[in-house]
């Protein structure tokens, strides 16, 4: 059942040919309508989709038992993943950058230098295989004393492990939490450079009972082939999630 009611949204990703590697991968959501869905899809599916495949993930958001807990209810123990080396995570809950006034650079360095060396411990042809996920970017400029340009250095360091060792890069933002900007540097910035564009948003006539948000997925491929878009409903369940298209629910 859980495979039907995914189906939409996996064939948005494209997991039916793994075309999520060497990619980044922006989910954009509210406050109102979560997108932590997609998060929780995208792990499940990095540990099938290659036998040496492994996830590094930024937790800014929610400790290790939140996601285990959440994970377990769709089919995966990340507790096993994390005991058999392919899940690495690295807790961001705490994490203490430089008083207001002083650089950040030194903290970010040593994250991203964190990430860096789970990678390079992997077997060359697992790098590859990596995919290198934050649970959520606002954090970020909170540990980062509010710098938007410490949080953008580092965010385009990860981008670049797109391209260097292949990774799968996906981020997740609440657009609506900038409320002194009309769209800030971080936002325009991250979905210039994302290959896949991920939206969740409310419905536009309001909440309704069998129907929780709208899903757009937008691949930007570039040069001579069209942009691809899907758009979908979806309605989050227990332990799962339908999607399914507008007007066809019963």
């Amino acid at each position: 059942m859980e495979h039907k009611e995914l189906n939409l949204l996996n064939e948005a990703l494209g997991f039916h040919n793994n075309n999520l590697y060497g990619r980044f991968v922006l989910v954009e959501d509210t406050v109102d309508t979560t997108a932590a869905f997609v998060l929780h899809q995208i792990l499940k599916h990095s540990f099938s989709s290659h036998p040496s495949s492994s996830v590094i993930f930024l937790a800014l958001s929610h400790p290790f038992s939140h996601y285990d807990r959440i994970l377990r209810k769709i089919g995966c123990n990340l507790a096993a993943q994390r005991d058999n080396k392919r899940f690495f995570f690295i807790d961001m809950l705490m994490l203490q950058f430089p008083d207001e006034g002083k650089p950040n650079d030194v903290g970010f360095a040593a994250v991203f230098e964190k990430i860096e060396s789970v990678i390079k411990a992997l077997p060359q042809d697992n790098t590859k295989f990596v995919t290198i996920m934050i649970d959520d970017i606002s954090f970020l400029q909170v540990a980062a004393n509010g710098s938007s340009n410490d949080v953008l250095d580092f965010l385009h360091y990860c981008y670049t492990l797109t391209s260097e060792y292949g990774c799968a890069f996906i981020a997740l933002d609440h657009k609506d939490i900038y409320l002194n900007e009309e769209k800030p540097a971080i936002i325009s910035e991250m979905e210039y450079l994302a290959d896949i564009l991920v939206k969740a948003e409310p419905l536009a006539t309001g909440l309704a009972k069998d129907v929780h948000g709208q899903l757009m997925v937008l691949h930007k491929q570039h040069g001579i082939s069209p942009v691809k878009i899907h758009n979908f409903h979806f309605k989050i369940k227990e332990n799962s999630i339908e999607c399914f298209y507008p007007g066809t629910k019963i």
